[in-house]
């Protein structure tokens, strides 16, 4: 029997290639509808930008200083000048001339005494060339003198000085006083100085230490100077 189709009317022997074409268009709508963005036209201010707005600035207002006016200008002075005249003759002052020629003698100038000033100078005992001869050290080498010195000033302070004062005046214990002196070029003791707990010692100190004898002054270099000196004082006060 005799088919009444067309072979070339076949349909289905392409199929498979309308279904692949039919997949791909339906994925690409799909993906098309999914990535799809709407935008809210409410939010868009589409307004006419006003240039003139911007433009109108506010200028702030400047206070015009003023300057002061200037100064009135000095008073003219006068056209005519009175001349007064002196009346008093001024005697005029001759200046002689000092300058000199060769035939000139010149008169010998007579000597001229020239005062020697002396300085207070003080040498420490501790350095000084001949220390001062406290009496009775007068004998012995430098060294020896200030150590002699330094025992009978020693020795005449602790036979001179008043410790039951201390004791009076209710200190107890050990008390240490500080005096520093000078032995001036003459020998005498001056400038006397003392540092004590209290003032009543101290004035005791500086009335011993006055009373001790003149002594032949120190010397540096062959000239008599000043010698400081200083002492400390102390003594246990029993309770």
């Amino acid at each position: 029997m005799e088919s009444k189709k067309n072979p070339k009317a076949d349909v289905s022997r392409n199929g498979s290639i309308y279904f692949a074409v039919g997949l791909a268009l339906m994925l690409f709508l799909t993906y098309s509808t999914l990535n799809y963005k709407t935008y809210d036209k409410s939010d868009i201010d589409i307004g006419k930008l006003n240039l003139d707005e911007e433009l109108d600035e506010e200028i702030p207002i400047i206070e015009q200083v003023i300057p002061p006016p200037p100064p009135p200008p000095p008073p003219a002075a006068p056209e005519v000048i009175e001349v007064v005249e002196d009346e008093e003759e001024i005697e005029e002052t001759v200046i002689e001339s000092t300058e000199t020629d060769q035939e000139e003698e010149i008169v010998e100038v007579e000597d001229i005494e020239v005062e020697e000033v002396v300085e207070d100078v003080e040498v420490p005992f501790a350095v000084i060339e001949n220390v001062p001869e406290y009496p009775g050290c007068e004998r012995g080498t430098n060294a020896e003198k200030r150590k002699c010195m330094s025992d009978k000033i020693a020795k005449f302070v602790q036979r001179k000085f008043n410790t039951d004062l201390a004791g009076d005046l209710g200190l107890t214990g050990r008390q240490r006083i500080s005096v520093i002196f000078k032995i001036d070029k003459n020998g005498n003791v001056t400038g006397v100085r003392s540092r004590a707990p209290h003032p009543r010692l101290e004035k005791e100190a500086a009335r011993v230490i006055n009373m001790l004898p003149k002594m032949k002054p120190g010397r540096q270099r062959g000239k008599p100077v000043i010698v400081p000196y200083s002492l400390p004082i102390t003594f246990q006060v029993q309770d």
